[in-house]
This record gives C-alpha cells, sequence and structure tokens, in this order.
C-alpha cells in the first residue's frame, strides 16, 4: 500500500496495524506473562457488571473511603475557568488511582518475561531497574475507593469558588477516578498544592500540584514518545527496552528546544504532555519529564491496568482517535488559548493535529512535527513522505505547519508564531 490509497486517518491507522504485523507485536504480547487473575470466585460477579459501574461514574453510590491497606497517586491537574472566559469560576479535572497493597507474587514470572523478551541473561544486572519499573503493573487495582484531598491554600488565594477538603471518586474499573470540582480562586501562572493523608508508603504519590491557567495566553501541546523522549514505538522490543531496562533518554536538542521557547513566552503559558502510555506509567513519565522538561500536566491513557501487552497496545493501537479526544477536553477547558502542537511522524500526531485543527477553528496556531530518521524504524520512509503530511494538513495554511529535522530551527519558527498569533 502506498500513501494514496489512504485519507489522512486511514493511512495512520493501516501504518499502525502494518508495523504491528511487520514488528510481530502480537507474538511479543503473547508471549508476555499476564497477571491478571480474580482472586475470588465472588469477583466474577463484579466484573460482569463492569459496564454499569462504569457508566455510573462518580454517581455510583457503592464508593468508601481508602485506608492504609491501599496505595494512592494523586496526577497533577490544571484549573480553568468553569465557562471558558474570565467571569466564571475556578474548576479542574483532579485525576487518582488507586492500588491494593497486596505480596507482588508474580513479579518474578514479569520480570522475566521481560528480561527475556529484550533479550537479556536471566540473570542480567538490569533484573533489578526492570522489577522496580513493572511493580505499577502488577498492583491490584481498587475500584469503588474514594479519597480525601486537601488543599493548603497560599495567602494571595481567596476560598471563593471552593476549597478546604475535595472528595475524590469513587474509582472506576480501572481504578482511576476523574472528578471536576471547583477550586479556590487564583491568578494564571499560580500553584496550588494538595494532599492525602492515607494511601501513603512506598510507591505513593499523596501530593500534587494545581497549576492555574488563565483563559487567555498560550499553551503548548507536546506529544512524548519519539517527541520528546527516545520510545521506538514502532518497536515491540524497543518499547520494552527503553521502559523498563534503559534510562529514560531525551530526543537530542528537544531538551534545548523547549527550555528555548520556555524562556521567551509568557509566564502563565499552559504546558501539557499528551501520550498514548497507560498511567501505569506516570511516576516514570514524570520523573523523565522533571528532568528535561518544563512543568506541565501529563495526560495519559485511563486503561490497560496491570498488563504489559496493554502497553504495547496502548502505544501502536487508537492514537490518533486517542490524542483527538483529549486534546478536544483540553480545548473545552481553554478555548481562548493560542495553542502550539509538537509531535513527530512515527506514529499519527501529523493526523490527530491535523483534525484538531480543522474542527476547533482558530485554536492552534502552530504545528510542529519532528521527522524522526531512525533506521530502525519500520515503515519510516512511508511515514516521512512529504504526501503525507500534505494530505494530513489539508486546508491548513503552509505556514502553520513545519516538519524539522533539527529542532534548533523550530526557535525562529516559534517566535514568528508568537508575533503574528493574534491573526
Amino acid at each position: 500500500m502506498t500513501v494514496n490509497d489512504f485519507n489522512p486517518s486511514s493511512f495512520a491507522g493501516a501504518m499502525q496495524l502494518r508495523t504491528r504485523k511487520e514488528k510481530k507485536f502480537d507474538e511479543v504480547e503473547s508471549n508476555l506473562p499476564d497477571p491478571r487473575k480474580p482472586k475470588l470466585e465472588t469477583t466474577q460477579f463484579f466484573f460482569s457488571a463492569r459496564g454499569w459501574l462504569d457508566r455510573l461514574g462518580n454517581l455510583n453510590p457503592f464508593g468508601r473511603a481508602v485506608t492504609n491497606d491501599d496505595l494512592v497517586w494523586l496526577l497533577d491537574n490544571t484549573a480553568f475557568k468553569s465557562d471558558g472566559g474570565s467571569g466564571g469560576s475556578w474548576q479542574a479535572e483532579f485525576v487518582a488511582a488507586v492500588f491494593e497493597r497486596e505480596p507482588r507474587g508474580k513479579v518474578v514470572d514479569m520480570v522475566t518475561g521481560i528480561v527475556r523478551a529484550v533479550g537479556l541473561a536471566d540473570d542480567a544486572d538490569e533484573r533489578k531497574t526492570v522489577e522496580e519499573r513493572i511493580v505499577p503493573f502488577l498492583w491490584d487495582i481498587r475500584p469503588l475507593r474514594t479519597v480525601a484531598v486537601t488543599q493548603h491554600h497560599q495567602h494571595h488565594y481567596t476560598r471563593r469558588g471552593g476549597g478546604g477538603e475535595l472528595k475524590l471518586g469513587p474509582t472506576n474499573v480501572n481504578g482511576l477516578s476523574s472528578n471536576v470540582l471547583a477550586v479556590p480562586s487564583g491568578s494564571g501562572g499560580s500553584l496550588v498544592k494538595s494532599s492525602t493523608k492515607l494511601g501513603g508508603g512506598e510507591g505513593a504519590i499523596v501530593e500534587m500540584q494545581t497549576y492555574y491557567a488563565g483563559p487567555d495566553g498560550w499553551g503548548i501541546i507536546s506529544d512524548i514518545d519519539d517527541t520528546i523522549k527516545i520510545t521506538k514505538t514502532s518497536d515491540p522490543v524497543g518499547i520494552l527496552r527503553e521502559t523498563f531496562v534503559e534510562d529514560p533518554s531525551p530526543i537530542p536538542g528537544m531538551p534545548e528546544l523547549y527550555a528555548t521557547v520556555k524562556s521567551f513566552l509568557p509566564k502563565d503559558t499552559a504546558w501539557f504532555y499528551l501520550s498514548a502510555s497507560p498511567y501505569n506509567l506516570y511516576p516514570f513519565l514524570k520523573q523523565f519529564r522533571k528532568q528535561f522538561y518544563p512543568p506541565g500536566t501529563l495526560i495519559l491513557r485511563d486503561s490497560s491496568w496491570k498488563t504489559v501487552a496493554g502497553l504495547l497496545s496502548a502505544l501502536t493501537l487508537n492514537t490518533e482517535e486517542y490524542k483527538v479526544d483529549r486534546m478536544n477536553k483540553i480545548n473545552s477547558w481553554l478555548p481562548r488559548r493560542k495553542m502550539i502542537v509538537i509531535g513527530d511522524s512515527t506514529q499519527s500526531d501529523p493526523e490527530a493535529y491535523g483534525e484538531v485543527y480543522r474542527t476547533r477553528p482558530g485554536w492552534i496556531k502552530l504545528i510542529l512535527i519532528r521527522k524522526a530518521t531512525d533506521v530502525a524504524s519500520f515503515g519510516i520512509d512511508d511515514k516521512n513522505e512529504p504526501e503525507r503530511f500534505e494530505k494530513a494538513f489539508k486546508d491548513i495554511p503552509r505556514d502553520a505547519w513545519h516538519v524539522f529535522e533539527d529542532p534548533s530551527e523550530c526557535v525562529q519558527i516559534i517566535k514568528d508564531t508568537l508575533k503574528h498569533g493574534h491573526k
């Protein structure tokens, strides 16, 4: 098949399926151990009812408070005005994950499965690293749990619109809760910390930060995998190695680009990091972002818990639909912001960004696509064909999108966009 056979969306999906077939993703996934097994027969009823429980969502009346037998993650978030403008109250989407503390009996099997999949010896020194990173895939999730979170106000905040203790949850069948809640009034660019007293200990994330993004100004939406971080999304063994074995490495030149861009963007710029990775990797990716890139909200998939095979699927299936959905959510929060979106050519970033540009007129001011040139990436020549980008960005002004290889060439392009951003 050639790029001529596809419209923008079908081309991206077809290339993902072709890559999975040629690189034998299904075979690698099927050979990885799967720890998901109900512990009690009575749990079978619960999972048969997962559909209506998920639909009930935050209206589910059966949630109960977490205890210190649970382990909690609180994810950083972004506050926005409820009406998208200056007259509304402040609110934010709070996301929490709850796991069950239990003996991790499958750790050895999972570590061995990954070590063998990436071609390491069973006694390799890297086993310890693999074990540390695999743990979030092995904790049992806790559905129907609520988390009490206390906001720690700073002196320049008033109590209008919320504050004090917030109730998050109940968690859904993925062990996650998502609640859009009122927060205290603030000013753009400010940070407020929140924490919970229960569910702490090793592996927990019991503190979070809320970044206040005013309705106007600039915003950055950045892909992570193979845009700012080496992930090797076209190779299942490469994904496993870069995720569980190697120290996470930035794409050369991208930390410098982002630091430079941050230096001349307004201080109240909102940064979002969007990845198709599952939430199991939140601590891993948060630490990576903290080490190399400006602060910002991480947005990850809310599925594929408790399965490493699910990680491979998450990074290679339906990524365009997922990213369009999440970008539309960001648009609902900050419809008046001027957005710069940055991605790469290995997956469906061009098609996703092109669709949002056309369906949310005036919101995206600039699209930047890193032209991946890794010769090990399957189908990279087809993915880098100029005609692919022409189709992905159909009806978009030519000066609104750029494909680059050297990150430094983006600096002047972004400066020009800021200069003419009122158009």
